[in-house]
């Protein structure tokens, strides 16, 4: 039942991020919640255990690495493809754009590469990695937005930036 349950968790958290990354979306003033997913996709990530095969525990371990590296990856695509604009009220937009999608499909056929190979070195990955590596993904995007998002937040109680860091945002 546990791995039907993180199955699911899975499900929604990338239905919700489909949803979420290719709509305008509004970027929090305080900055404070961007991790929230990410810590509860960990939570269900280590709760049941199961993230390395004992019967495997290196092979399985370099899998888990290089999902953890693909989902970092990740994150910092979707973040760094991303249009980020400020509205005339001052509230500061994200969207996902075309080159978003494709760091979507490259960063699934990636993935669906690495369960085939622990699949044919006889490795069993739960779900456990799947769930921690989409963390990984949401925590670096959120993150990298923040970041970006900094100069047009900063009357709003997020640490302004450098002007060096400044040319990063994108054009209002």
């Amino acid at each position: 039942m546990s791995a039907l349950f993180n199955v699911l968790v899975a499900a929604a958290v990338v239905a919700l991020i489909l949803v979420r990354q290719f709509k305008p979306q509004q970027l929090g003033g305080d900055g404070r919640k961007w991790w929230i997913i990410p810590a509860v996709l960990v939570f269900f990530a280590v709760k049941n255990g199961g993230l390395v095969d004992q019967h495997h525990q290196a092979g399985s371990i370099a899998l888990l690495g290089a999902e953890l590296v693909t989902g970092v990856l990740m994150g910092v695509g979707w973040a760094w493809t991303s249009k980020i604009w400020t509205e005339p009220d001052g509230t500061v937009w994200s969207r996902g754009t075309k080159a978003t999608a494709g760091i979507w499909v490259l960063g699934i056929a990636l993935r669906v590469g690495l369960a085939g190979l622990g699949a044919l070195a006889g490795i069993h990955m739960g779900t456990g990695a799947l769930l921690a590596a989409l963390a990984a993904s949401l925590l670096v995007r959120g993150a990298l937005l923040m970041w970006r998002a900094r100069p047009a937040l900063a009357p709003y109680g997020v640490a302004a930036a450098s002007p060096a860091q400044q040319v990063w945002k994108d054009r209002v």
